[in-house]
């Protein structure tokens, strides 16, 4: 059941309706609870039982780690969280990659070992749940947070329906306090709630899937040599597909919440935009940059132990971000790229902090450029099938190849969004929509949503997955 489909929309009026009746707090939870697992359910009945694991497993763990009084228990009760949690992740998301790179480490020995490939599927957003789950768990352990009160809320925590499959990653300290007392949106919150909604289906469906997704299509699932042209045209179009694409989840995620009287954490802000990586990444699918900040790079050790050790905790944070995203190679590569920008960032920033041409306007718009080139660049590995693949693009894109796939439109539409959606960001870039909305006169915030929404109807699109389901 994915946000641009008939049958969410029925679904989610049903929950709407459901909500608003006058039912008590606990039921109207429930009801939440309910939907939520027919929500995951509708994928794949049977994962739902690994959903309920990783619940019940960490809501114990963590009432046992509050009550112990000994460190070396608690941290038993920790690691039995991390096994249970990481290990059904390693399990159904890395199985079949590290079975594959094991036998080709044999080979390489001279060992010639055969085994069946399991297959295993992949349960959907058990990256994130797991990554929620796991976050409450080691607050209660730090005692940022004591055990929740209620199973109910708790277990409304980790399914919540709108962020459920692909987030934000929500924290418990964020969620929890929000059932303690009834939530009902205001007239207002609904309306900018399915504002924001039909803001986040018109990204997702006219902007990535409609007109960028064939452009990278063209140019990623040929087999032909693609010119430096297509190769750049493609890359920069799922520069933009892969922004809207997510981006309008989230946002889809924060307006449904919001219709139903719940605040969800932002998740991107504008970070095209961004004046550097460290910056890139406090813009960009912020929910895990502060998950991997908060429980992997300050657990290593952060900045607190000098240059190499810093560097040291950068890399492994982003090769773990990375490998988060995918079992390939690709995915490590591209999270590692990242981790050496940060650190050449990082290296630069002792040498020319004190320097004043930083803050020039015209040199912050260069730097913004520069890094949204970089970003893109990285990008390449993101979408790639396989190594090959990006290694061939980025032989195109950076070595002068003749056009063979005619893509005439297609650069003409690349053209057209993506100096926009730069612009865009660079204008919003220390606002945000609300703020920009709030400023606008009310009929022509009006006419905007109107016409998205006319939009949509005319072009329902193909119900294309968003991209980060896969993850």
């Amino acid at each position: 059941m994915v946000f641009n489909s008939l049958t969410f929309l029925v679904f989610f009026l049903t929950i709407v309706l459901l909500h608003n009746l006058l039912f008590s707090w606990q039921i109207k939870k429930f009801n939440l609870l309910l939907a939520s697992y027919i929500f995951y359910a509708a994928w794949n009945p049977p994962f739902v039982i690994l959903l309920w694991i990783s619940t019940v497993a960490d809501w114990y763990l963590a009432l046992w780690i509050y009550k112990e009084n000994r460190k070396s228990t608690k941290r038993l009760f920790v690691a039995l969280s991390l096994a249970v949690n990481l290990g059904l992740l390693g399990c159904f998301k890395y199985g079949d990659f590290i079975l594959e790179n094991f036998i080709r480490a044999l080979y390489l020995s001279g060992i010639d070992f055969h085994a069946a490939m399991p297959d295993i599927i992949l349960p959907i957003g058990i990256s994130f749940y797991t990554f929620q789950t796991l976050s409450y768990t080691l607050d209660v352990y730090r005692g940022k947070t004591m055990p929740g009160k209620s199973f109910l809320d708790y277990a409304l925590y980790v399914t919540f329906f709108p962020q459920l499959v692909a987030g934000p990653i929500v924290r418990a300290t964020d969620f929890l306090p929000q059932c303690l007392q009834p939530r009902k949106a205001t007239i207002k919150q609904f309306g900018w709630g399915l504002s924001l909604l039909a803001m986040g289906l018109f990204q997702k469906v006219i902007l990535a899937d409609s007109l960028l997704a064939p452009i990278v299509e063209k140019v990623y699932d040929t087999q032909e040599k693609i010119g430096t042209l297509e190769a750049w045209t493609g890359t920069l179009a799922f520069s933009g597909q892969i922004f809207f694409d997510f981006s309008g989840y989230s946002t889809c995620a924060i307006g449904a919440a919001m219709c139903l009287g719940f605040a969800l954490p932002d998740n991107f802000r504008f970070p095209y935009a961004a004046i550097g990586f460290s910056d890139f990444w406090r813009r960009w699918h912020i929910s895990l940059s502060s998950w991997l900040r908060d429980y992997l790079y300050i657990s290593l050790g952060g900045n607190r132990y000098g240059s190499i050790k810093t560097y040291t905790n950068i890399m492994v944070t982003m090769l773990i971000g990375g490998l988060w995203h995918g079992a390939s190679w690709t995915f490590v590569i591209w999270g590692g790229l990242h981790g050496i920008y940060l650190v050449i960032e990082r290296s630069m920033r002792r040498l020319f902090s004190d320097q004043a041409i930083i803050n020039f306007r015209h040199t912050r718009v260069l730097l913004a450029l520069f890094t949204f080139l970089c970003v893109t660049i990285t990008w390449v590995f993101f979408r790639a099938e396989d190594l090959n693949t990006a290694l061939s693009i980025l032989s195109s894109m950076f070595s002068h190849t003749e056009t063979v796939v005619y893509m005439a439109d297609e650069i003409i539409t690349v053209l057209l969004i993506m100096p926009g959606l730069f612009a865009l960001h660079w204008y919003l870039r220390d606002s945000y929509i609300e703020r920009v909305a709030a400023l606008l006169p009310w009929w022509l915030v009006s006419v905007f949503f109107a016409a998205i929404i006319i939009i949509l109807a005319v072009n329902p699109g193909e119900n294309r997955a968003f991209i980060y389901f896969q993850f």
